[in-house]
């Protein structure tokens, strides 16, 4: 069989995401990523993009905070300060491999808003094109829990389909996705069930399950994922092909960048209740969701805003974007077009166009 870590050895465009855990702990990390980063795009073709954490860490540092801040103001107050500082070191460890590095700050709804996001595709590209190396976090200074990605975990797979990246690394403080016997994971399959709670440290948000969630994203990309340590120079082992971390290879059936923003970047608004016959028709057949499979509706929502459709069993079948507003879809609910189409006039009887539309599995 084909070894799935040789086709690494070709990835031209890597994002590698560093939490803040990591920076905290290890002070010569940036120094060690920018000399595997700076040795592999100065050998090869390749082009890299670093998410990174650890404003939030750096800045209650300089601000003499004991612990990370609780309240809003005090963590986006930490933020200003230590985005700044984190930048310094970053252009200072890339300084030597003659790599110009970029801050670039996202909030959620910089990438939920396709005209933002065409712009911010647009700016990383030309920083590719300059040979600049684009240094993302988010923009924790003016986020709050409705412009949040969560962590940034799920930022990083967000920003493959973004910038079409062939390979995500989620460096990490461990060997890699670990079984019940506390064996590292070398290959994980979509569907293996492992036992990794979330957990929640001083210095970041994340843990493992966020990990294998936006590695599990990133592969639907058509990306391959390694989560991995991000220490013993992993970063040019993993380039190599070589046994490191656990791979999620990229999936079969890999999403167009629309259908990803869809079903990954978009925060539902509501969600539609839908019949077992509408279900199967959008699983099996292709089908567009019309009024006749809608059953009910939850949440407030308007035209053009993402929804959840919800089989009768309570289960996701798939994400879209409404052409009707909530009121309109519950008004319609149960109807047949023909029906419609002599009561409603021109109005569209459409209420998720399978265009729009993205199955969950």
């Amino acid at each position: 069989m084909t070894d799935p870590r040789a086709a690494l050895r070709s990835a031209r465009r890597i994002v590698v995401k560093v939490g803040s855990r990591l920076l905290a702990t290890q002070d010569t990390l940036i120094g060690d990523l920018a000399k595997q980063v700076g040795i592999a795009t100065g050998s090869d073709a390749k082009q890299f993009l670093i998410v990174s954490s650890g404003a939030i860490s750096i800045g209650s540092q300089l601000l003499g905070y004991r612990e990370r801040p609780r309240q809003m103001a005090k963590l986006q107050a930490a933020a200003a300060v230590g985005q700044g500082e984190l930048m310094r070191r970053y252009s200072e460890a890339f300084a030597p491999f003659g790599k110009p590095v970029a801050q670039v700050l996202l909030t959620h709804s910089d990438l939920a808003s396709r005209r933002r996001l065409t712009n911010a595709q647009q700016a990383l590209g030309a920083l590719f094109d300059a040979g600049a190396v684009p240094i993302v976090n988010e923009n924790d200074t003016v986020s709050t829990d409705e412009i949040a990605f969560g962590d940034n975990d799920q930022l990083a797979s967000m920003i493959v389909p973004l910038v079409q990246a062939d390979l995500l690394l989620l460096l990490t403080d461990v060997a890699g996705v670990m079984d019940d016997q506390d064996q590292r994971i070398p290959i994980m399959a979509e569907d293996a069930v492992v036992g990794a709670g979330k957990s929640k440290n001083e210095h970041g948000t994340g843990g493992m399950s966020s990990k294998i969630e936006a590695a599990l994203k990133a592969s639907r990309s058509g990306a391959s994922v390694v989560i991995g340590p991000a220490s013993g120079e992993s970063i040019t082992k993993i380039l190599d092909g070589q046994d490191v971390g656990t791979l999620f290879t990229p999936h079969d059936n890999s999403l167009r960048a629309r259908q990803h923003w869809i079903a990954y970047t978009l925060k539902p608004r509501g969600v539609i209740l839908i019949n077992e016959g509408a279900a199967r028709a959008l699983r099996d057949g292709g089908h567009s969701l019309l009024p006749v499979g809608v059953v009910g509706v939850r949440g407030q929502f308007s035209r053009g805003d993402a929804v959840c459709l919800e089989g009768p069993d309570g289960q996701e079948v798939a994400r879209g974007l409404s052409r009707l507003a909530m009121v309109e879809v519950g008004r319609m609910a149960g109807r047949p077009s023909s029906e419609l189409a002599t009561t409603v006039g021109s109005l569209d009887t459409v209420v998720v166009h399978r265009d729009d539309l993205v199955l969950s599995y």
